[in-house]
């Protein structure tokens, strides 16, 4: 777990600064940062569902932490892969790619624009994935706790089953 902490922490940092909300407060294509993905997973789903996907055994905190290097994780991923996404399509036709990304004028940030755009996109949909997963396995797990455990929980004590289902049906959406 340190190590997965210690490697989403520096994947964090080798994100280009281009992802960052803008200064003057201009972040309307700013990715969301991954304490606000979090805080906005522990409001939507409940404070006990969030420990229950991501620290069942563990601490209001360590359900944090664990959120956040997950969050981290998935943005730079995110970023990663928009980034390839968007040389490519610059590669197909740079000059409709920068009129339609360029924001400035001479249009020499199309690249950077677009990769934050499909960073927050995707990151956003997974989000969104996250969010409606959790909300049908907390119905699910009302519907019994016993049966839900059984169905989802891998390991001795079955205190895993919540993250499982959750993992599974965002899995199942995002394919």
């Amino acid at each position: 777990m340190k190590r997965l902490v210690i490697i989403a922490s520096l994947f964090a940092l080798a994100v280009p600064a281009a992802f960052a909300a803008p200064p003057g407060g201009q972040g309307t294509q700013a990715t969301p940062s991954a304490s606000e993905l979090c805080k906005q997973q522990r409001r939507t789903i409940g404070m006990a569902a969030f420990r229950a996907l991501y620290a069942p055994a563990g601490t209001p905190k360590a359900a944090m932490d664990a959120c956040l290097a997950s969050q981290k994780s998935i943005i730079g991923i995110a970023a990663k892969n928009a980034a390839m996404d968007c040389k490519a399509e610059q590669a197909q036709d740079a000059t409709a790619f920068a009129a339609k990304y360029g924001k400035n004028e001479n249009d020499k940030n199309a690249l950077g624009k677009c990769v934050s755009a499909k960073t927050k996109e995707s990151v956003e949909q997974q989000q969104q994935g996250t969010l409606n997963a959790a909300k049908k396995c907390k119905a699910e797990r009302s519907q019994g706790a016993e049966a839900f455990a059984s169905k989802y929980g891998t390991n001795k004590n079955k205190r895993n089953a919540f993250g499982k289902c959750v993992s599974k049906l965002a899995k199942e959406q995002n394919d």
